[in-house]
């Protein structure tokens, strides 16, 4: 049987729900509920009541989570005058009594322990602990938070901007970062700019949560097709692989299972409308959306258009596939900067070897190492990245063609050709 002590809320009550009252403050910036402040409140003083009597089972810490008040109270088995033997469990009825006239043998006499004789140094120890157990609890719940988020996109704020990095803060004040090796070459931010990445690693240095996000993983152009194309969360669209050169180019194999739904319009969108959008987010990436199939020589030539492929022939042991186009259409296969050829590359997970189809041969025509006395070696280099590799091929091509399909000055393709014609005259 027991009785539960009353008493009114004394000053070094309403010192304790101040110092809850900060703490919370500390907690709205912090980002800890109030309920978890109150259960390491708790823990921080039934810590203190373990060092000052060695056990604290016997006392009950009651915390109003609503108002911020701290009661503690110690309860104690109330025994004949000269039996006490360990004055933390047990009380004598006279003793009782001074706490409440009624009590008798047996019950359990309740008394409020009060906050004053615990001293104003430990309440201030106390509160530095339970500062640094509030910290540390932060930390690892947002390791956890953002652990659950990798691969997920957000949006933040750009806080600050450094030589190899940016600080993102979130909704939530979190600071976040962002690799310059995780940004597409054209990204350029200001500071209050928002932007948006996929969380891309999180790990724990010196006990701190480091998140680091990205731009240039093919998981961000993944989570950005989701968001543009229902099919896609809905599962009747599957991205089946990505690949990027980030602010380049990208291609994406798509299949669906429904023969009622082209996985390749949908993922585009009338007058590429779906698509534009996220073109626009990764600065202007050139993106093949293509179907998947499990037909190699098929799904090569997709991952090559627009280049029309004349034939293929395909080595499963060395994962080798060596392809022969018209001339013409070599340089499509290789792409501005061999982008296309490499993206296919990795998409079918082939090396990729692209060859001139044979042609009837004219004799006349001259190979172009033979002007290496005339024409600086990475010119005739650049040349023969586009499938240009003879003087008549060269000719054969406009100023404006020239210019657009190499890093060459109109002067420079002007002077090229009359070194090329002279030969002919």
């Amino acid at each position: 049987m027991s009785k539960k002590a009353t008493a009114a809320p004394s000053a070094q009550v309403m010192t304790v729900r101040g110092l809850v009252d900060s703490f919370s403050e500390f907690k709205e910036f912090k980002n800890i509920d109030r309920a978890t402040l109150m259960r390491v409140l708790e823990e921080v003083f039934r810590n203190m009541l373990k060092k000052r009597y060695g056990d604290d089972q016997n006392f009950d810490v009651i915390i109003n989570t609503e108002q911020g008040d701290l009661e503690i109270f110690r309860n104690r088995l109330i025994v004949d005058e000269g039996e006490v033997e360990d004055e933390n469990i047990q009380i004598s009825l006279s003793e009782a009594r001074k706490l409440e006239a009624d009590y008798q043998l047996g019950e359990d006499a309740i008394d409020q322990v009060p906050m004053d004789f615990f001293g104003r140094r430990n309440i201030l120890a106390a509160r530095q602990t339970l500062m640094t157990k509030i910290m540390e609890l932060e930390k690892d719940e947002l390791f956890r938070k953002y652990s659950d988020k990798v691969g997920e996109i957000i949006t933040g704020e750009v806080y600050q901007i450094w030589k190899k990095e940016i600080m993102v803060l979130d909704d939530d004040g979190n600071e976040l970062l962002l690799p310059k090796t995780e940004m597409i070459g054209e990204d350029f931010y200001k500071k209050g700019e928002t932007l948006k990445a996929i969380v891309h690693e999180v790990t724990m240095l010196n006990g701190t949560p480091k998140i680091l996000l990205s731009r240039t993983s093919p998981i961000f152009l993944e989570k950005l097709m989701e968001l543009e194309v229902p099919e896609i969360l809905d599962g009747l669209i599957t991205i089946k692989k990505i690949v990027r050169e980030p602010g380049e180019r990208a291609k994406i194999a798509v299949e669906s299972y429904d023969d009622r739904i082209d996985p390749v319009g949908a993922c585009v969108g009338m007058k590429g409308s779906r698509i534009h959008s996220i073109v626009r987010e990764l600065r202007n990436e050139n993106i093949d959306v293509i179907n998947f199939t499990t037909n190699s020589t098929l799904f090569i030539q997709r991952a090559l258009n627009p280049a029309k492929i004349s034939s293929i022939t395909l080595d499963e042991n060395t994962k080798k596939a060596n392809v022969f186009l018209h001339p013409d259409q070599v340089s499509l296969a290789i792409g501005k900067g061999g982008f296309n050829i490499r993206l296919a590359s990795r998409l079918v997970g082939y090396d990729i070897e692209v060859y001139r189809e044979d042609v009837e041969f004219d004799d006349s025509d001259i190979d172009l190492e033979e002007f290496a006395d005339e024409i600086d070696s990475w010119i005739i280099d650049e040349l023969k990245n586009i499938g240009l590799d003879t003087a008549k091929s060269v000719l054969s091509c406009t100023n404006d063609d020239l210019v657009r399909r190499t890093e060459l000055e109109e002067e420079t393709v002007v002077e090229i050709k009359k070194i090329l014609q002279a030969e002919f005259e």
